[in-house]
């Protein structure tokens, strides 16, 4: 892990409280966690963790867009998840005893909270009411994952582009400038919609040609939200 700065927050004033695993905790439980957790600044194309390492603790993200990368046995990568300020990461493998199925990389600057190991397998032990959270985050990331993997195999390429930026706009929303609100390379874009580069850059183009985004560097503008739905086949 890249620890680029340390610094020192409370769970009651982080801005991504009521989005985070630990919402609907008592007080008592928040301050036990407070009390446990690091907080750690990362660095656009820093490596919160990465794939196959031994889960050391939880992490809580405050603010910032991480994605989780899987290389493939030729070593492209493939992101297999796209996260924002009030997800939770490292907890599947951490309760599975597992090394992790893949690296979290900082998309731009961050604000991590890491809980370590034993604190949050302690708290999750005595306290049905996290179990529950825990439970459904599960349900939830099983269902997105599958999803997914339908979506890939039964879709046509120009369908999952569609898709994949329809997905982009809904995670992330938009910036000041009605764009959607995070910045990917098209080699990202390629490996969140798995094809290549240049095939991520001609569909891009055929859209816009089309009317239905509007390309500002790396920045995307979906302009007709119907079209792309359609073209999605959602």
């Amino acid at each position: 892990m890249v620890n680029i700065e340390t610094i020192s927050t409370s769970c009651d004033n982080c801005s991504s409280k009521s989005k985070s695993l630990f919402c609907d905790m008592r007080q008592f439980t928040i301050e036990q966690i407070n009390n446990a957790k690091a907080h750690h600044q990362f660095k656009k194309g820093d490596y919160i963790f990465k794939e196959g390492e031994v889960p050391t603790g939880l992490y809580c993200i405050s603010s910032g867009k991480i994605k989780l990368v899987k290389k493939g046995s030729n070593g492209k990568e493939q992101i297999v998840r796209l996260s924002k300020s009030g997800d939770t990461l490292g907890y599947r493998s951490l309760i599975a005893q597992d090394t992790y199925a893949a690296s979290a990389i900082a998309l731009e600057p961050c604000d991590v909270c890491f809980v370590p190991k034993d604190d949050f397998l302690t708290l999750l032990c005595n306290n049905p009411q996290l179990n529950q959270q825990v439970l459904r985050l599960l349900t939830m990331d099983l269902g997105r994952a599958e999803r997914h993997l339908t979506h890939i195999a039964q879709h046509s390429l120009r369908e999952r582009v569609a898709d994949s930026l329809l997905m982009l706009h809904e995670l992330y929303g938009e910036d000041e400038n009605g764009c959607i609100s995070v910045s990917m390379s098209r080699e990202d874009l390629a490996n969140f919609v798995g094809t290549a580069t240049e095939s991520v850059i001609r569909l891009l183009s055929e859209f816009k040609q089309e009317g239905n985004i509007e390309l500002n560097g790396k920045k995307i503008k979906l302009l007709n939200l119907e079209k792309l739905t359609q073209v999605a086949s959602r």
